[in-house]
């Protein structure tokens, strides 16, 4: 049959299961009951401001470097359009501080070392949290008990049963909290999610997506050690719960050797006391968005997980994964992810009728490619100019949106809360060789052979792969 090209700001479609529906954001808005308990349980959380559609939201920023520094100049760009105001910044490197500071015009009386301060300041309605990922949880549940909203970088939490506090978090306090994973804003996740509701290829059988890099010889994360002294940069503070477990398995450094705490500071994610390495800074990149694009995110069945660091071996944690991931409807998930070669799979998702091909960040379009059998039922069809792409400013304008309407953003907490479960068991099913079984209403983490294994947290495995 003819394959027929739909401008989404035009055309129709010649199917009635693809015609236009309501916006697929909604696919998303669903929000799930958890009962484990959280950090300041008996402290009563704080209101905050309820904010109108017309009011100025007053932001704080939790983590000014890197990440968070691109949040603040975004966020002054769009300052008029997104009607903001900024209450202060907070980052335990003196610099970095200094320069968000100078970057948004705020005084001296709005930096903080102690993000604490910063969050006990009434006129404060939402903190962008942009530290490194073992303060995400913290940082997170102090600034949601404190009344204000979150948007806080991905992945989510460190490891898993901080994720379940965060969700225990948000029900408490009913904040808005959006994951930084700006691609489940991108309008052509959206597009195949309704195209999925609307029975576009049958039953889900599987789906794919990578995130591939190669922009040094050594890998990423290489990033330059700054000329700090430990009067700049609190190191105590820094650690935070990376600091639980013993050193020497942890590969945590003291103090004293400075040398080496400035090399964790600044390439934490090589680490694994901080960081889970590509499966925490890359991997959510696609596993946000497709698993939104299914239209029923889940939590996983089983997770398996492969690694390999055989370029870049001057790091705890792997170059190179391979994750699978199988739900309880049957379908499955495979997500690829490298820092040392940039070719990679196409993203897409598979049904019993046909296939879904979206293409990675910079790709603004939807195919539909048709079974041979459903030709007569189908007919093919390329979906264009699918707008926003997967830019941070306006993931960030959806959270804002939201907090005025007071409903789900995009990357929302029950997504949030199923993307970090295959997140954490695919680490550890990649530290520790085994193939891995979840129980959702058990929490129950088991092999095959019924084995039960406790979540990983903080200083319980040894740096770099535990088996093998």
């Amino acid at each position: 049959m003819e394959q027929k090209k739909i401008n989404e700001h035009g055309g129709e479609n010649r199917r009635q299961f693809i015609k236009k529906t309501a916006t697929a954001a909604a696919v998303v808005a669903a929000t799930n009951i958890f009962k484990t308990p959280v950090y300041g349980q008996n402290q009563a959380p704080a209101p905050g401001r309820v904010i109108g559609a017309n009011d100025r939201i007053v932001v704080g920023f939790v983590g000014v470097g890197g990440m968070g520094f691109t949040h603040v100049r975004n966020m002054k760009t769009s300052q008029k359009e997104n009607n903001l105001a900024f209450g202060g910044v907070s980052d335990l490197y003196t610099k970095y501080a200094e320069r968000a500071r100078e970057h948004l015009g705020l005084s001296s009386s709005d930096v903080y070392k102690d993000y604490r301060k910063l969050l006990e300041k009434k006129d404060i309605d939402a903190i962008v949290c942009a530290t490194v990922d073992h303060w995400h949880a913290q940082v997170s549940i102090d600034a949601m008990n404190a009344g204000k909203h979150v948007y806080v970088q991905k992945p989510m939490t460190r490891h898993l049963q901080e994720a379940f506090d965060v969700a225990d978090t948000v029900k408490k306090t009913g904040k808005i909290l959006q994951v930084g994973s700006q691609g489940c804003t991108d309008a052509k996740y959206h597009k195949v999610a309704e195209l999925i509701k609307q029975g576009a290829i049958g039953k889900l059988v599987w789906g794919a997506g990578c995130y591939c890099r190669n922009a040094e010889p050594e890998g990423e994360w290489n990033y330059p050690i700054p000329n700090a002294t430990p009067d700049e940069i609190d190191w105590d503070a820094w650690l935070g719960p990376a600091k639980q477990g013993d050193p020497a398995k942890t590969g945590v450094p003291s103090k004293d050797d400075w040398k080496k705490c400035l090399d964790h500071f600044a390439r934490w994610r090589r680490y694994h006391p901080y960081c889970a390495g590509v499966l925490g800074d890359l991997v959510p990149h696609r596993l946000h968005p497709i698993m939104l694009a299914t239209g029923e995110p889940m939590f996983p069945k089983r997770v398996v997980c492969t690694g390999t660091r055989k370029v870049s071996t001057n790091r705890d944690v792997n170059d190179t994964t391979h994750l699978l991931a199988e739900f309880p409807n049957g379908f499955t998930l495979f997500i690829v992810s490298t820092t040392v070669n940039e070719r990679g799979i196409v993203d897409a998702i598979h049904g019993s009728k046909g296939t879904l091909l979206f293409g990675g960040m910079s790709s603004h379009k939807v195919e539909l490619a048709v079974e041979r059998w459903a030709s007569d039922e189908i007919d093919p069809a390329t979906y264009d100019n699918l707008l926003p792409g997967e830019d941070t400013i306006y993931h960030e304008k959806n959270w804002f949106d939201c907090i005025r309407a007071n409903k789900q953003p995009n990357a929302n907490i029950d997504l949030g809360l199923k993307v970090q479960t295959v997140i954490c068991l695919a680490e550890m099913s990649e530290r520790l060789g085994e193939a891995l079984f979840f129980d959702e209403k058990t929490r129950k983490i088991t092999n095959g052979d019924g084995k039960v294994f406790e979540p990983i947290t903080y200083g319980t495995l040894k740096s770099g792969p535990a088996w093998g």
